[in-house]
């Protein structure tokens, strides 16, 4: 490269440097408060029912609960719909959302929509509401709970490859993919996963008053139809988003049909934030074959 290719090359990087910059200021400046749900409440004009969007496997329930706990504070929003599309997904990520959603109901009105799929932890997140509606073919129930393990020891065998694990002390390797399940072992996790099985039956005895053994009829992992889990007991109304809005609406004195409040969507250039959401979405993916312990529907 001669002298002027390189003066142009430099020239270039600075450029492009300069504007990376200038974007970063600009993103930060847009950012909004950490710590906070990035909700505008003072771009809030009269009172509304807030809507709160719960779509995707829930393993990091945070952004949501501060949805939630920010409509719960706000006295322009009088009432609120949780609408949830979603298989379930972390045991305490799930209960994160239901207790985000059991204090917003002790504050005002809170209507849970079920979309496509709202089946074991979506479905505990809604039992937190005071009135949950799904459609007649929402697939929805799954309540129960699994341990996801996955283990190469046998294929390690085969082409003659070791593995060794120096532990403190007996489970402390429990599901390691690189040896087999010990009889101790699998007692261990099903304790483990039963107390857990025993949360989530108590916590929809209680919300959806009924016996803890009505509940444990349903709470085998099957999954259920709306108009099914109408009849068992297990959603209260037959119906759509419109129609919850329009409960919410009618309960909270603002109409059938009410102004909606929803966060606002991140900024266009905030683009640090969806690379490091796309990081979270692939470590995610990674850890497929990592124990899990899971409130979620998996047909797969």
């Amino acid at each position: 490269m001669n002298r002027k290719g390189r003066s142009d090359a430099i020239a270039a990087f600075v450029l492009i440097g300069g504007l990376i910059i200038i974007i970063l200021i600009a993103s930060m400046a847009f950012r909004q408060p950490s710590g906070g749900s990035g909700i505008e409440m003072d771009m809030i004009r009269g009172d509304r029912v807030g809507l709160v969007d719960i779509i995707g496997p829930i393993y990091d329930a945070r952004r949501w609960c501060e949805q939630i706990d920010a409509f719960r504070l706000e006295e322009k929003v009088k009432a609120i719909v949780i609408r949830i599309d979603s298989p379930g997904g972390g045991v305490a990520a799930s209960q994160e959302l239901y207790s985000a959603i059991s204090r917003a109901r002790k504050a005002k009105p809170v209507i849970a929509s079920l979309g496509s799929v709202a089946a074991s932890g979506g479905y505990y997140a809604a039992i937190g509401a005071d009135t949950i509606v799904a459609n007649p073919g929402t697939t929805t129930g799954s309540i129960g709970v699994l341990m996801e393990l996955t283990q190469f020891y046998e294929l390690m065998e085969k082409i003659g490859i070791d593995a060794e694990m120096i532990k403190s002390g007996e489970y402390k390797d429990t599901g390691w993919p690189f040896r087999d399940l010990t009889a101790k072992d699998r007692k261990y996790l099903q304790n483990y996963v039963d107390d857990a099985y025993d949360q989530f039956t108590e916590a929809v005895a209680l919300e959806r008053n009924m016996e803890i053994e009505q509940v444990k009829k349903v709470a085998d992992g099957r999954v259920f139809t709306g108009r099914q889990a109408h009849e068992l007991g297990l959603i209260d109304l037959i119906g759509d988003q419109y129609e919850a809005i329009r409960i919410a609406g009618e309960i909270s004195g603002l109409g059938e049909e009410p102004k909606i409040a929803k966060p606002p969507k991140k900024h266009p250039i905030d683009w640090l934030d969806e690379l490091l959401d796309e990081s979270v979405r692939t470590v995610q993916k990674r850890l497929e074959s990592q124990p899990k312990f899971q409130y979620r529907w998996r047909p797969e």
